[in-house]
């Protein structure tokens, strides 16, 4: 408590400096990479100059307090502005592992990133699940990233190997079946429904 009292006192200083380091490495698949940078070029060259342009037009209209158009506007404005630095995070650390790129035979057989895996858990049935970036998980689609608890528990395991998963709230055996490198489909980005990415003031 001393020491906390101690710290209270000292003159207020600004922010300090993150301390050095390797960013972290976000694996992705070139399907993947290509759909952050679409978003990317979308909001930053299409949606933004078209919101920031309805929320001049709409602050010049009077009382922005009850201006629909001007708060929802300044709120896209706002939502916008966090993503697309994000964004550019995520593209700037990516590490692309193309699935169906060809890997030496040592490796061919045991699960990695990019790994299309079939197990079978502890009551024996069977998944698949392929082990992809965390921009591009899909549970629907048995899609899993490769930082999740059942990725780590598969990793370097190869057909015939059981492994433990370790989850919260359980712990499993599972049983590897077949391990198969192959090209992961990935939905290309698509324009939000209702996305402000054409001038609404012409005309007006």
């Amino acid at each position: 408590m001393a020491d906390f009292q101690a710290r209270e006192k000292r003159p207020l200083r600004g922010p300090r400096p993150e301390p050095p380091g390797p960013p972290l490495k976000n694996y992705i698949t070139p399907a993947g990479l290509q759909r952050l940078k679409d978003e990317h070029r979308f909001l930053l060259s299409r949606e933004r100059p078209a919101v920031v342009e309805v929320v001049a037009w709409a602050a010049s209209n009077g009382d922005r307090s009850e201006n629909a158009d001007y708060l929802y506007g300044k709120r896209r404005l706002n939502q916008i502005d966090s993503r697309i630095p994000f964004l550019t995070k995520r593209i700037d650390a990516a590490v692309v592992v193309d699935p169906a790129a060809r890997r030496p035979e040592s490796a061919a057989t045991r699960i990695f990133f990019g790994a299309t895996v079939t197990y079978k858990d502890a009551t024996g049935v069977e998944h698949v699940v392929s082990i992809v970036g965390i921009d591009e998980v899909a549970l629907e689609r048995g899609y899993v990233s490769w930082r999740s608890p059942l990725a780590n528990a598969l990793t370097k395991a190869s057909p015939g190997d059981r492994v433990v998963l370790r989850a919260p709230g359980k712990t499993e055996l599972l049983e590897i079946i077949d391990v198969e490198y192959a090209p992961i489909p990935m939905d290309p980005f698509r324009e939000p429904p209702g996305a402000q990415s054409k001038s609404r003031v012409e005309g007006s």
